[in-house]
């Protein structure tokens, strides 16, 4: 079932979705909205060269990283070791976003288009959003972003320039994660890239009792 959402600021309960975790279409991008949204494992996510309005999904298995389980494999440690990149956190969040969108704006189902990003600035602005950057000198070259409320971080997209580059900053990240009482990473959905780092799959109410962690 897909509910059709108005000004109000609320959500129906997300199981009586579709198998796919589409449940909800309309509603804004107001910072509000979104950090009730991501407290309850909720994220807009729709092309907006095809939708007029947001399209809202929660999926019932969710792929998350918990930071001390991240598997750093040989090649990673080696390029880590060799310190040839310098990775920061929340540098340039402005380019980290506007990179993620360049790399995929052509795409038929593009969905990082204006209006998301000015979302996510705004959550960035008030504290609620971070970017993880990866440089080569003055370079930027790789990074990630996402939502953060309270112990948790929930990723929204990443790229790379050059190979491994949004690897080494999911690491960093975890890193900073584990070292500061991080609780886990939501990926939203299962890749490879993420399936190796130690990703693993919790059921809803398992994953919001966790987010929802005091």
């Amino acid at each position: 079932m897909v509910f059709q959402l108005d000004n109000t600021l609320s959500f129906p309960d997300p199981r009586l979705g579709d198998p796919d975790g589409l449940f909800a279409v309309g509603g804004d991008l107001s910072v509000d909205r979104l950090l009730l949204a991501y407290s309850h494992g909720i994220f807009p996510w729709f092309s907006f060269r095809h939708s007029p309005e947001p399209h809202w999904y929660c999926p019932m298995q969710r792929f998350v990283l918990f930071p001390s389980e991240v598997h750093i494999s040989h090649s990673m440690r080696t390029l880590l070791n060799k310190g040839q990149y310098r990775i920061s956190i929340n540098e340039d969040f402005d380019a980290v976003i506007a990179h993620c969108s360049e790399l995929r704006i052509k795409e038929e189902g593009a969905w990082l288009g204006e209006e998301m990003i000015e979302a996510y600035t705004q959550l960035h602005e008030q504290g609620f959003a971070a970017s993880v950057e990866v440089w080569d000198g003055e370079q930027l070259v790789g990074g990630l972003y996402g939502v953060t409320i309270g112990r948790c971080f929930f990723g929204e997209s990443m790229f790379s320039l050059v190979p491994n580059a949004s690897k080494l900053a999911l690491i960093h990240l975890a890193r900073f994660l584990e070292k500061h009482g991080g609780l886990l990473i939501d990926c939203q959905f299962e890749t490879p890239h993420l399936r190796s780092m130690g990703g693993r799959y919790l059921d809803y109410d398992e994953y919001v009792r966790m987010i929802q962690k005091d």
